[in-house]
């Protein structure tokens, strides 16, 4: 090929994928602990200014506070519509910029359908998709007035598949799941990529009680944090500039498998 457009393009093709967040303003929600803290600190890693967001003050305060230049907590509760206005406001006046939003903040409950409380129920969809809904919403003007984004969502095995008593948290993550993807298409003419992770079984504070060994996962251990926090910082750089509306799903196969009792 030749002539402009055939140099426009192989420059295109020959240029390296960058991972690198440098000058990039990010909020991670839940971010004071477990993988909302991995998820802070690979982003920080990257080069990104993080604000870490949590109802958990003491533990965000000190990770921010352990990380140093470009981090700092903001009280959230993502349920509270005010309290997102708050954290953008708050955010663009302080940094100028919202870059990457990454809603990782949720709860998980438990019951057989018949003793499910909708209490239960409006609990888990408050936080894990009615919280990253107020997110999203909240977060698109200042995108979209920038001309670029990236929202990533985090969903779960368990929004590409069912799990006895699980019923609000399923529900909440394939509500994730499609939010994310009705997002792409409408954001997507504004620069603005919207996309979900799905971790599978991760070692965190919330999976303590779960017996990795009783799964079938097909590379043989559990997760780490930091399995999920590398596709985390490549959906928040330009090495995924062309990705939107996708599922990442970081669980070692173990959607692919067959359980076996």
């Amino acid at each position: 090929m030749s002539g402009a457009a055939g140099s426009r393009a192989d420059t295109r093709a020959d240029a390296a994928p960058s991972f690198a967040l440098d000058g990039r303003v990010a909020i991670v929600t839940g971010g004071a602990r477990g993988l909302g803290e991995a998820y802070a600190r690979a982003l920080h890693a990257a080069g990104a200014r993080v604000v870490i967001a949590d109802v958990l003050g003491d533990d965000g305060a000190a990770l921010a506070a352990s990380l140093g230049d470009r981090a700092r907590f903001a009280h959230l509760d993502v349920t509270d519509e005010d309290g997102w206005a708050a954290l953008v406001a708050g955010t663009l006046a302080a940094e100028g910029a919202i870059d990457v939003l990454v809603n990782n903040a949720g709860i998980a409950n438990a019951a057989p359908i018949e003793h499910f409380s909708l209490a239960k129920w409006n609990a888990v969809i408050g936080v894990n998709l009615t919280g990253v809904f107020l997110g999203c919403r909240a977060v698109a003007p200042a995108m979209k007035a920038a001309g670029r984004g990236s929202i990533i969502n985090v969903s779960s095995v368990e929004g590409l598949r069912g799990s006895p008593h699980l019923h609000g948290y399923t529900a909440s993550k394939f509500g994730v799941r499609g939010l994310t993807k009705s997002l792409a298409v409408e954001l997507g003419a504004d620069g603005i990529r919207v996309n979900s992770v799905h971790p599978g079984f991760i070692r965190t504070e919330m999976t303590t009680r779960i017996d990795p060994d009783r799964l079938e996962i097909p590379l043989g251990r559990p997760g780490e944090p930091a399995d999920v926090s590398g596709t985390i910082v490549f959906l928040a750089s330009d090495a995924s500039a062309f990705t939107t509306g996708a599922e990442f799903v970081v669980d070692g196969g173990m959607v692919q498998a067959i359980a076996h009792r």
